[in-house]
């Protein structure tokens, strides 16, 4: 789970669920880029070892992660190619990536560069061009996920009534997080973004639709995945 008391209220990431791959040849040499989505250091690594066993005989295995909403953990790795030529880049490659216009603020990713040696010297220059490269390509082909920090707010209401207010809340805009059902009521959870304003503007919302008989009772936050635009 992530810090709560983070500066940042959301961010980028790549899609969870799977790893993205992209291979570019430079000079016979083979680059091949895994990222992976990483909420921590021990997740990233295991990365990292897990890229080692699979690709077992080949040279390099560079990496590079950034992690956490303010993208306090960053680490980098040249793993035997000559000192700032390799794991450099790649978390430049990482840290600089535009999401939108302006923006900068990917974060919770781990990239492993795998590199095959081709019998050609590349100099310094040309490895810290192929390593930036390989990150950057491979991102370009990697679904992003927008990861927003929402404050969960409740509200109890009749059975009879909890499924045609739910669907009026979407229709409103809201966004749905878990419902539960106990014995004399359901109990519906919006998740708001994490602000005073945001709150006061849902609970407004909620007391319109239900003719002022349900309020909201703001609740602990927890980090979502939202479509990326």
């Amino acid at each position: 789970m992530q810090e709560q008391e983070s500066r940042a209220t959301a961010y980028t990431t790549l899609s969870a669920g799977g790893d993205f791959r992209h291979e570019l040849e430079v000079k016979r040499s083979r680059f091949i880029t895994v990222l992976r989505r990483a909420a921590s250091e021990d997740a990233a690594r295991d990365l990292v070892a897990g890229l080692r066993r699979e690709f077992h005989d080949a040279r390099h295995h560079c990496s590079a992660f950034i992690i956490g909403p303010d993208r306090t953990v960053q680490r980098s790795s040249d793993d035997g190619e000559p000192a700032g030529t390799a794991g450099i880049p790649m978390l430049e490659a990482l840290l600089k990536r535009e999401t939108a216009p302006g923006v900068t603020d990917l974060s919770d990713v781990g990239a492993v560069v795998v590199r095959y040696f081709g019998g050609v010297l590349l100099g310094a220059g040309g490895l810290v061009r192929a390593y930036s490269e390989s990150v950057s390509a491979a991102l370009d082909v990697a679904p992003l996920v927008r990861r927003s920090r929402r404050r969960i707010c409740s509200t109890a209401v009749q059975h009879a009534v909890a499924g045609r207010l739910e669907n009026d809340l979407r229709a409103a805009g809201m966004v749905m997080a878990d419902t539960s059902y106990q014995d004399r009521c359901t109990v519906l959870r919006i998740a708001v973004p994490d602000d005073a304003a945001a709150i006061a503007a849902a609970s407004e919302r909620l007391l319109q639709l239900t003719g002022g008989s349900a309020t909201l009772s703001p609740e602990g936050t927890e980090w979502i995945d939202e479509p990326y635009d």
